[in-house]
């Protein structure tokens, strides 16, 4: 019965949100709080939901001051070199936009945060897509499906918890794990080459003076996060873009022009930012702080530097306060969701289900169809839950058909592509609130291609021998 429940509460919720019958927020809160009802645990409710805020609270703390810490390193300019770099590639070709756009969230994946990639991967790009008037879920998905490839990297966490939850060396699992991940990094490139020519035999190829207006032809472009004139625009809001594409949108609507002069700026400061960003960046690979600890301490450090009178602190909090309530919010109510399914019991008796209907004829290519269970395994479940929970039974029952813990634990790496997409990543709300997409919208364009993407990874780890 839990079982029946489990999956139905997940499809009412995926189905809702991408007819946008219910916003993201509601769904994650009233459907779970239902369904917790039918399973007759309401009174349980509360205990539930404190017991997923308590898990999520450290991962909401992370985004806040992420999202600050990185606001405030736009406002100031460290990343105009990356974006300069990022236009002059680019131009106005919506075929280089895209490629670009997967190469940029690739390369700042290697930090090994999703939010942090995303922040800097839309404010660099969110522009020049909505200048040209391209679809807003091509950027996200093509961010997301690259992001997931690189997370498979041992500081980005689903490496870090197979080792762990399997007691082998992280190491041994990920390195021959490589030329696989990098036939599907190629994969996503291609999609992304793909889905780029779609976008320039619809929109054409414009020159950067015709996409800007004539006293802007020079200017850098820059997205979302206030960094503008000085001025305190609203951040971007959560959702609201309908379709993806805002090709009805006015066009100035969260556009901002890099403006070389503006207020923020802090040319003087540039090295002491970017030696900033990478002791933080370091710190976080190196684990020397608990992530939330360091970006708390890196905001403050950012604001007071930068910023040392008040009423501009209290301007660059304020210009970010709605992206930050956005998201925070969104995760809280993530953590009904993951509350109510862990507590219930509903995500075992799936898990369970699922593992007790292998064959018994698979049981020599335990490691094929740990690979083939984790896409949707990921995508439905938090990586603790699959790691910890799903994966010791799944490599104890290739351990009895001689298929090695390694290899079960290299498998486990493939549904990370479609992971990133899942709407229990707090990550993917921050990806889709700045780039103002609807998440239903989202969803339903990246979930069978990064589908695509996983399998094309488990395709080369099999070609190649690793799994």
């Amino acid at each position: 019965m839990l079982t029946i429940l489990g999956f139905t509460m997940i499809a009412t919720f995926l189905v809702l949100i991408m007819l946008k019958k219910m916003s993201p927020i509601a769904a994650l809160v009233l459907i779970p709080a239902l369904f917790c009802v039918f399973v007759g645990k309401g009174a349980k409710l509360g205990d539930y939901v404190i017991d997923g805020v308590t898990s999520l609270a450290p991962t909401a703390a992370m985004l806040m001051f992420a999202i600050v810490y990185f606001g405030v390193m736009i406002d100031v300019g460290l990343f105009d070199p990356i974006v300069r770099g990022i236009l002059k590639f680019c131009k106005a070709d919506p075929l280089r936009i895209v490629v670009g756009t997967a190469v940029l969230a690739a390369i700042v994946s290697l930090d090994g945060d999703g939010s942090t990639t995303f922040m800097i991967t839309v404010s660099a790009m969110y522009p020049l897509y909505k200048r040209l008037k391209m679809s807003l879920v091509v950027m996200t998905g093509v961010a997301a499906m690259a992001n997931g490839v690189m997370n498979t990297l041992p500081w980005g966490g689903p490496t870090a918890r197979a080792a762990t939850a399997l007691k082998l060396d992280a190491s041994d699992i990920f390195v021959p794990m490589i030329p696989a991940l990098a036939v599907g990094l190629l994969g996503v490139f291609a999609l992304a080459y793909v889905l780029g020519r779609r976008e320039r035999k619809r929109l054409g190829v414009l020159t950067l003076d015709e996409v800007l207006e004539p006293q802007e032809a020079e200017t850098v472009l820059v997205g979302a996060g206030g960094s503008g004139s000085g001025s305190d625009k609203k951040a971007p809001r959560m959702g609201g873009s309908g379709s993806g594409t805002d090709a009805d949108a006015p066009e100035d609507d969260g556009f901002q022009g890099l403006d070389p002069n503006r207020a923020t700026l802090r040319p003087k400061l540039y090295w002491f930012n970017a030696l900033l960003t990478v002791t933080l960046l370091t710190a976080m690979i190196m684990e020397w702080l608990p992530i939330p600890v360091l970006f708390l301490l890196g905001a403050a450090l950012a604001l007071t530097v930068n910023f040392p009178h008040m009423p501009d602190q209290k301007a660059r909090l304020g210009a970010h306060a709605e992206n930050v309530l956005n998201v925070s919010g969104m995760v809280f109510a993530a953590a009904v969701f993951t509350g109510v399914l862990t507590g219930t019991g509903m995500v075992d008796h799936m898990a369970k289900w699922l593992v007790s209907n292998i064959p018994d004829g698979m049981g020599p290519h335990m490691a094929f169809v740990t690979g083939v269970l984790s896409i949707p395994l990921t995508y439905f479940m938090s990586n603790d839950g699959f790691y910890f929970g799903i994966l010791p039974v799944l490599a104890e029952a290739g351990q009895a058909h001689g298929v090695s813990s390694l290899e079960i634990a290299r498998a486990s790496l493939i549904g990370q592509p479609l992971h990133m997409s899942s709407p229990l990543v707090p990550a993917v709300y921050v990806l889709v609130g700045m780039a103002k997409v609807e998440f239903g919208d989202h969803t339903r364009f990246v979930v069978k291609w990064a589908a695509l993407t996983s399998l094309v990874v488990l395709g080369a780890g099999i070609l190649f021998g690793i799994i």
